[in-house]
């Protein structure tokens, strides 16, 4: 079964820079979905169910604190593991994303090895 993992960012760059993170995974069954923003994160989302979604929190027609309120609390999709990213690391940013349902907070720059380590455990591949 292929599992699933969503890349949401509105800088192309960033997409790129995880997907590149992340490609080794494509040989596991896995497919890399990516999304420019908010709207199209939610549509992929419910289109796709992704097992992991990389989220950004300034993205344009919806952030991320948003699209993780309506996935966590709206649709009650628990088994989708978030990963909230941003360049901002203050402590209310961090409670912000806990309180939608967060299940993790990077912080950018992030460290392209932690995100390949944090999805092969999320997706059980270790």
């Amino acid at each position: 079964m292929t599992q699933k993992i969503l890349i949401a960012d509105d800088e192309a760059y960033i997409r790129l820079l995880i997907s590149q993170a992340l490609e080794e995974l494509e040989d596991r069954a896995v497919k890399i979905l990516t999304a420019d923003d908010g709207d199209a994160a939610l549509d992929v989302i419910r289109a796709e169910q992704p097992r992991l979604v990389f989220l950004d929190v300034m993205m344009p027609k919806m952030n991320g604190f948003e699209v993780c309120n309506v996935v966590k609390n709206e649709l009650g999709m628990r088994d989708i593991y978030v990963v909230i990213l941003t360049a901002k690391g203050q402590e209310f940013d961090r409670q912000r994303g806990q309180a939608v349902g967060a299940d993790m907070y990077m912080t950018k720059p992030f460290d392209p090895d932690e995100l390949l380590e944090k999805a092969k455990e999320v997706l059980q591949l270790l």
